[in-house]
């Protein structure tokens, strides 16, 4: 493996199990010093337990890499920020950052919804990520080089993969958010993407044995460290010019979103019809 990000730093929340731990190890390999972020909650956002961080730590470690375990509760704003600021606080610096941290269950249903759930999706989701890009990008921009990679889903703008009311809204202000951050940060040597994941994982694991995509239980292999090669690549050099963009990874597989308005639709003609216009 070409070590193409030697020397930079990374933060990855939730990095101590399934996708975010390979998001680690993928940029541990390229020589990037990971701050390895994961408060080991429950698969609802509860507890806590150091081991998961401490474990992914002791494999990169084990492999010649550098890496620190990080326990900060990122559920905030205020929590975001401290994640990356205990990275510039230990390396002197943050190049990259990978928003993966969260979790799928609670939240109700529109005609039952639960406050407290919704308020903890979207402050893992939505309000962390905001934290660590506050935090991260003044440091980046003295250097003119920075990568932030959040964690998306087509659960949050695709009717094809809803499966819950709480994730899928905090996801959708999360991509909102990333081509917000893109466009503060153009021509400034910051990039700002989107990564939509399919991979098998213990948050979705339920979702996938119950069958909620026709095969994609048995014919899917569905590795997280497909979808780590391509964060790998958004967060080099080579990615320069991508910013402002979602890419779907799953299975080997990748695909950009695409949101577009158009005037050519069953329902635009519709609506023509009904208003003359």
């Amino acid at each position: 493996m070409s070590r193409r990000l030697e020397g930079r730093v990374a933060l990855v929340t939730g990095a101590g199990r399934g996708i975010g731990r390979a998001h680690a190890l993928e940029l541990a390999s390229q020589g990037a010093i990971i701050v390895v972020n994961d408060l080991g909650t429950s698969l609802d956002g509860r507890g806590s337990d150091p081991r998961p961080a401490e474990m992914v730590v002791a494999e990169i470690e084990s492999l010649g890499g550098r890496a620190v375990a990080d326990t900060t509760d990122i559920g905030s704003i205020a929590g975001g920020r401290a994640a990356v600021e205990r990275a510039i606080a230990t390396f002197g610096r943050i190049d990259i950052v990978v928003n993966n941290a969260g979790f799928a269950h609670g939240g109700g249903t529109v005609a039952n919804p639960v406050d407290d759930q919704l308020d903890r999706l979207l402050d893992v989701h939505f309000k962390a990520a905001i934290g660590t890009m506050s935090a991260a990008i003044p440091d980046m921009r003295q250097r003119n080089w920075g990568r932030i990679i959040n964690t998306v889903s087509e659960a949050a703008l695709d009717a094809r993969f809803v499966v819950a009311l709480g994730y899928g809204a905090a996801k959708a202000a999360l991509w909102s958010a990333t081509l917000a951050a893109a466009a503060e940060t153009a021509d400034s040597g910051i990039t700002v993407n989107g990564i939509s994941p399919g991979a098998r994982t213990r948050i979705n694991a339920d979702l996938l044995d119950a069958g909620f995509r026709e095969g994609a239980s048995t014919s899917l292999e569905l590795d997280p460290a497909d979808v780590a090669l391509v964060v790998g690549y958004l967060a080099s050099d080579a990615a320069a010019d991508i910013t402002g963009r979602i890419v779907h990874a799953a299975d080997g597989q990748v695909r950009e979103y695409l949101t577009t308005r158009t005037s050519r639709s069953d329902l635009v003609d519709r609506l023509r019809a009904v208003y003359a216009l």
